[in-house]
Protein backbone atom coordinates (compact mmCIF):
# COMPACT_ATOMS: atom_id res chain seq x y z
CA UNK A 1 0.00 0.00 0.00
CA UNK A 2 2.49 2.45 0.67
CA UNK A 3 4.30 1.85 -2.72
CA UNK A 4 0.81 2.22 -4.35
CA UNK A 5 -0.23 5.67 -2.51
CA UNK A 6 2.46 7.90 -4.12
CA UNK A 7 1.73 6.06 -7.77
CA UNK A 8 -1.65 6.89 -7.28
CA UNK A 9 -1.73 10.82 -6.25
CA UNK A 10 1.04 10.94 -9.32
CA UNK A 11 -1.92 9.70 -11.69
CA UNK A 12 -4.81 12.26 -9.87
CA UNK A 13 -2.49 15.10 -10.21
CA UNK A 14 -1.78 14.26 -13.73
CA UNK A 15 -5.41 13.87 -14.51
CA UNK A 16 -5.99 17.38 -12.97
CA UNK A 17 -3.42 18.89 -14.80
CA UNK A 18 -5.17 17.25 -18.15
CA UNK A 19 -8.26 18.39 -17.07
CA UNK A 20 -7.25 22.02 -16.77
CA UNK A 21 -5.79 21.59 -20.25
CA UNK A 22 -8.54 20.81 -21.84
CA UNK A 23 -9.98 24.38 -21.28
CA UNK A 24 -10.66 26.53 -24.55
CA UNK A 25 -9.26 29.49 -26.51
CA UNK A 26 -11.62 31.91 -27.74
CA UNK A 27 -11.07 34.93 -29.89
CA UNK A 28 -14.48 36.99 -30.51
CA UNK A 29 -14.56 40.09 -33.60
CA UNK A 30 -17.65 42.10 -34.15
CA UNK A 31 -18.44 44.23 -37.03
CA UNK A 32 -21.71 46.71 -36.43
CA UNK A 33 -23.04 48.69 -39.54
CA UNK A 34 -24.19 50.72 -37.03
CA UNK A 35 -24.54 51.16 -33.16
CA UNK A 36 -28.40 50.87 -32.91
CA UNK A 37 -29.49 47.55 -32.05
CA UNK A 38 -31.74 45.93 -34.83
CA UNK A 39 -35.75 45.87 -34.49
CA UNK A 40 -37.74 42.98 -35.64
CA UNK A 41 -40.91 43.73 -35.98
CA UNK A 42 -44.09 41.04 -34.91
CA UNK A 43 -44.33 38.71 -37.92
CA UNK A 44 -40.96 38.59 -39.10
CA UNK A 45 -38.62 35.50 -38.63
CA UNK A 46 -34.81 34.98 -38.88
CA UNK A 47 -32.77 31.95 -40.79
CA UNK A 48 -29.66 31.02 -39.98
CA UNK A 49 -28.14 28.77 -43.03
CA UNK A 50 -24.84 26.95 -43.38
CA UNK A 51 -22.78 27.92 -46.02
CA UNK A 52 -21.80 24.65 -47.96
CA UNK A 53 -20.64 25.37 -51.27
CA UNK A 54 -16.79 24.64 -50.53
CA UNK A 55 -15.68 21.12 -51.73
CA UNK A 56 -13.17 20.68 -48.36
CA UNK A 57 -15.98 20.74 -46.21
CA UNK A 58 -19.20 21.81 -45.12
CA UNK A 59 -20.84 23.95 -41.88
CA UNK A 60 -22.17 21.22 -39.84
CA UNK A 61 -26.13 21.42 -39.49
CA UNK A 62 -25.80 20.83 -35.61
CA UNK A 63 -24.02 23.82 -35.26
CA UNK A 64 -26.30 25.52 -36.80
CA UNK A 65 -29.26 24.29 -35.13
CA UNK A 66 -26.82 25.51 -32.05
CA UNK A 67 -26.73 29.01 -33.15
CA UNK A 68 -30.80 28.72 -34.22
CA UNK A 69 -31.28 27.80 -30.56
CA UNK A 70 -28.86 30.51 -28.75
CA UNK A 71 -30.65 33.01 -30.72
CA UNK A 72 -34.30 32.58 -29.88
CA UNK A 73 -33.32 33.14 -26.14
CA UNK A 74 -33.66 36.68 -27.15
CA UNK A 75 -37.12 37.26 -26.40
CA UNK A 76 -38.05 39.22 -30.16
CA UNK A 77 -36.40 36.86 -32.46
CA UNK A 78 -38.35 34.25 -33.95
CA UNK A 79 -35.98 31.12 -35.74
CA UNK A 80 -36.82 29.39 -39.10
CA UNK A 81 -35.34 26.09 -38.70
CA UNK A 82 -33.10 25.62 -41.90
CA UNK A 83 -34.15 22.24 -43.22
CA UNK A 84 -37.75 23.98 -43.50
CA UNK A 85 -36.62 26.78 -45.42
CA UNK A 86 -34.39 24.58 -47.68
CA UNK A 87 -36.94 22.69 -48.54
CA UNK A 88 -39.47 25.47 -48.57
CA UNK A 89 -37.50 27.22 -51.01
CA UNK A 90 -35.82 23.84 -53.04
CA UNK A 91 -33.34 24.76 -55.00
CA UNK A 92 -32.62 27.89 -54.82
CA UNK A 93 -30.53 27.98 -51.79
CA UNK A 94 -28.97 24.67 -52.48
CA UNK A 95 -25.04 24.93 -52.03
CA UNK A 96 -24.27 25.52 -56.09
CA UNK A 97 -27.41 27.84 -56.42
CA UNK A 98 -27.23 30.03 -53.26
CA UNK A 99 -26.62 33.47 -53.12
CA UNK A 100 -23.37 34.23 -52.04
CA UNK A 101 -23.67 38.33 -52.19
CA UNK A 102 -26.58 40.95 -51.54
CA UNK A 103 -26.35 41.79 -55.00
CA UNK A 104 -26.68 38.22 -56.56
CA UNK A 105 -29.77 37.93 -53.85
CA UNK A 106 -31.37 41.06 -54.70
CA UNK A 107 -31.33 39.21 -58.58
CA UNK A 108 -32.64 36.06 -57.07
CA UNK A 109 -35.48 37.41 -54.52
CA UNK A 110 -36.75 39.39 -58.09
CA UNK A 111 -38.21 36.11 -59.14
CA UNK A 112 -41.76 36.29 -57.92
CA UNK A 113 -42.01 32.83 -56.83
CA UNK A 114 -38.76 33.21 -54.48
CA UNK A 115 -39.75 36.19 -53.49
CA UNK A 116 -43.83 35.39 -52.45
CA UNK A 117 -41.90 31.97 -50.70
CA UNK A 118 -39.47 34.71 -48.29
CA UNK A 119 -42.59 36.51 -47.47
CA UNK A 120 -45.00 33.79 -46.95
CA UNK A 121 -42.00 32.34 -44.62
CA UNK A 122 -42.11 36.29 -42.61
CA UNK A 123 -38.31 35.90 -43.08
CA UNK A 124 -36.99 39.46 -42.32
CA UNK A 125 -33.25 38.48 -41.99
CA UNK A 126 -30.40 35.90 -43.15
CA UNK A 127 -27.58 34.59 -41.37
CA UNK A 128 -25.20 33.20 -43.39
CA UNK A 129 -22.62 30.99 -41.34
CA UNK A 130 -19.69 30.07 -42.95
CA UNK A 131 -16.53 27.67 -40.72
CA UNK A 132 -15.79 24.48 -39.63
CA UNK A 133 -14.68 22.17 -37.00
CA UNK A 134 -11.13 20.38 -37.60
CA UNK A 135 -8.72 18.83 -36.06
CA UNK A 136 -5.13 20.41 -36.66
CA UNK A 137 -2.57 18.14 -34.99
CA UNK A 138 -2.63 14.48 -33.04
CA UNK A 139 -0.21 12.88 -31.50
CA UNK A 140 0.25 9.45 -29.17
CA UNK A 141 -1.89 6.14 -29.04
CA UNK A 142 -3.88 3.63 -26.58
CA UNK A 143 -3.30 0.25 -27.15
CA UNK A 144 -6.25 -2.56 -25.59
CA UNK A 145 -5.82 -5.75 -24.97
CA UNK A 146 -8.09 -8.68 -23.26
CA UNK A 147 -6.22 -12.05 -21.35
CA UNK A 148 -7.10 -14.48 -19.16
CA UNK A 149 -7.09 -11.83 -16.18
CA UNK A 150 -8.90 -8.92 -17.77
CA UNK A 151 -8.11 -6.74 -20.02
CA UNK A 152 -7.28 -2.92 -20.07
CA UNK A 153 -5.50 0.01 -22.39
CA UNK A 154 -2.35 1.57 -21.52
CA UNK A 155 -0.93 4.84 -22.93
CA UNK A 156 -1.50 8.46 -23.85
CA UNK A 157 -3.30 10.24 -26.92
CA UNK A 158 -3.73 13.84 -27.83
CA UNK A 159 -5.32 15.93 -30.29
CA UNK A 160 -6.19 19.91 -31.07
CA UNK A 161 -8.86 20.69 -32.52
CA UNK A 162 -9.90 24.18 -33.88
CA UNK A 163 -13.44 25.83 -34.75
CA UNK A 164 -13.32 28.62 -36.67
CA UNK A 165 -16.80 30.31 -37.93
CA UNK A 166 -17.87 33.22 -39.17
CA UNK A 167 -21.75 34.68 -39.61
CA UNK A 168 -23.06 37.41 -41.55
CA UNK A 169 -26.29 39.04 -41.49
CA UNK A 170 -28.25 40.31 -44.22
CA UNK A 171 -32.11 42.25 -44.29
CA UNK A 172 -33.77 40.58 -46.88
CA UNK A 173 -35.90 44.24 -46.67
CA UNK A 174 -33.09 46.91 -47.56
CA UNK A 175 -30.72 44.29 -48.65
CA UNK A 176 -27.93 45.71 -46.23
CA UNK A 177 -25.55 43.98 -44.06
CA UNK A 178 -26.55 45.03 -40.36
CA UNK A 179 -23.60 43.01 -39.09
CA UNK A 180 -20.92 40.01 -38.71
CA UNK A 181 -19.77 38.43 -36.11
CA UNK A 182 -16.09 35.77 -35.99
CA UNK A 183 -15.20 33.47 -33.55
CA UNK A 184 -11.72 31.12 -33.38
CA UNK A 185 -11.90 28.30 -30.93
CA UNK A 186 -8.84 26.14 -30.19
CA UNK A 187 -8.66 23.57 -27.63
CA UNK A 188 -6.57 20.18 -26.51
CA UNK A 189 -8.01 16.81 -26.38
CA UNK A 190 -6.48 14.14 -23.87
CA UNK A 191 -6.95 10.06 -23.45
CA UNK A 192 -5.43 8.56 -20.66
CA UNK A 193 -5.31 4.69 -21.18
CA UNK A 194 -4.42 3.48 -17.34
CA UNK A 195 -6.70 0.26 -17.46
CA UNK A 196 -9.90 1.60 -18.52
CA UNK A 197 -9.31 4.59 -20.96
CA UNK A 198 -10.07 7.95 -19.11
CA UNK A 199 -10.99 10.77 -22.25
CA UNK A 200 -10.67 14.46 -21.31
CA UNK A 201 -12.56 16.31 -23.83
CA UNK A 202 -12.34 20.10 -25.17
CA UNK A 203 -15.87 21.15 -25.80
CA UNK A 204 -14.35 22.99 -28.58
CA UNK A 205 -17.82 23.83 -31.17
CA UNK A 206 -19.91 23.50 -28.49
CA UNK A 207 -17.72 27.10 -26.76
CA UNK A 208 -17.72 28.69 -30.59
CA UNK A 209 -21.40 28.21 -30.75
CA UNK A 210 -22.45 29.47 -27.14
CA UNK A 211 -20.17 32.73 -28.43
CA UNK A 212 -21.19 33.26 -31.99
CA UNK A 213 -24.50 32.34 -30.48
CA UNK A 214 -24.86 35.35 -28.11
CA UNK A 215 -23.23 37.92 -30.01
CA UNK A 216 -25.56 37.76 -32.76
CA UNK A 217 -28.25 37.39 -29.60
CA UNK A 218 -26.97 41.11 -28.63
CA UNK A 219 -27.67 42.63 -32.40
CA UNK A 220 -31.13 42.18 -32.06
CA UNK A 221 -33.81 44.48 -29.91
CA UNK A 222 -34.78 42.99 -26.82
CA UNK A 223 -38.44 43.17 -26.30
CA UNK A 224 -39.49 45.33 -23.21
CA UNK A 225 -40.66 43.27 -20.25
CA UNK A 226 -43.17 45.29 -18.00
CA UNK A 227 -41.79 45.85 -14.15
CA UNK A 228 -42.76 43.97 -11.52
CA UNK A 229 -45.71 44.10 -9.31
CA UNK A 230 -44.55 46.62 -6.61
CA UNK A 231 -41.68 48.19 -8.95
CA UNK A 232 -41.95 51.67 -9.72
CA UNK A 233 -41.97 52.90 -13.48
Amino acid sequence: MKKTAPALLLLLLTLLALLQACTTSTTIDEYREDNNLITINAGERVVVLGRRHAGEYETEPDFIDCIGDKLSENSRVTVLEEPLFLNSLYPWFEPRTAPLSLKRLRRVLKEPLINNKISELGIRYMIWVDGNTETTESSGSISCAIGPGGGGCFGFATWDKTSSYEAIIWDLTDFDEEGRVRVDTKGSSYLVGVGAPLPFIARVQSQACESIGNQLRGFFDKENTPPESGESL
